[in-house]
């Protein structure tokens, strides 16, 4: 099957699933690493106590708030950015 025929096949709807081979797909910059932190048990115990509220877990929290600070901060430098130019 060539480019064209998959192209036409999802253009209409179908699946093109059994087309494809997800056997060495990627995440591009999705991809795991893992790290350590430490940090002190009232921050821990205080992720717990959030985390078990929201009905998340410990990792997800933090995962979840870094991502927004993350976010955040990436705006703000672009903003200070775009006003020095």
């Amino acid at each position: 099957m060539n480019a064209n025929e998959l192209d036409k096949i999802f253009d209409n709807g179908g699946d093109i699933t059994k087309y494809l081979d997800i056997s060495s797909a990627r995440r591009p910059n999705l991809e795991q690493k893992r790290v350590n932190v430490d940090i002190p048990i009232w921050m821990v115990e205080s992720l717990d106590r959030e985390s078990k509220r929201i009905g998340v877990t410990r990792q997800s929290i933090m995962k979840l708030w870094l991502a927004e600070r993350l976010k955040k901060e990436t705006k703000d430098s672009n903003k200070s950015f775009e006003v020095t130019l």
